[in-house]
């Protein structure tokens, strides 16, 4: 072994003082015995299939392209005309509800991709509802009463 010095391109470097240590196994038997089949697929199921689930699985599973599906233009129409109620612009109704000005624009255009939270934040701050059977319906609390 050479001194630290001259050491030349064809001399051996130990960096560590156990040579021994510092060797690792790493033929190909051993690297592949722990790796998966490629060939094989494996499937985890951690979270309930829901409708997102499914719809991946689906586009997963099918070489085709498949959209996703977008809020409808009925939504679009009711947010529009109860902002217009209200009298605020697209831009005032997104720092309400804490969002990009554009995306309120796709909801109202039938663009966007429903999220539920965005969607009830839109609810509470137009007082109508956007979900569910009864869309354009006045939003009410707790206990809907008969009168």
């Amino acid at each position: 072994m050479t001194t630290a010095g001259n050491v030349g391109w064809d001399d051996d470097v130990i960096l560590r003082k156990n040579a021994a240590i510092a060797k690792a196994s790493h033929s190909e038997t051993d690297s592949n015995a722990s790796a998966p089949n490629s060939t094989e697929r494996m499937v985890v199921r951690s979270a309930p299939a829901g409708e997102d689930v499914r719809r991946i699985a689906k586009v997963a599973q099918s070489p085709e392209i498949i959209a996703p599906k977008t809020v409808t233009v009925d939504v679009g129409k009711v947010m529009a005309k109860a902002r217009i109620e209200k009298k605020i612009t697209q831009k005032e109704l997104s720092a309400v509800v804490h969002e990009k000005p554009n995306m309120i624009n796709d909801y109202e255009a039938g663009r966007a991709v429903p999220n539920q939270q965005v969607l009830g934040k839109i609810e509470r701050a137009l007082g109508v509802r956007l979900r569910g059977k009864d869309i354009g319906a006045p939003l009410t609390f707790g206990k809907n009463k008969i009168s």
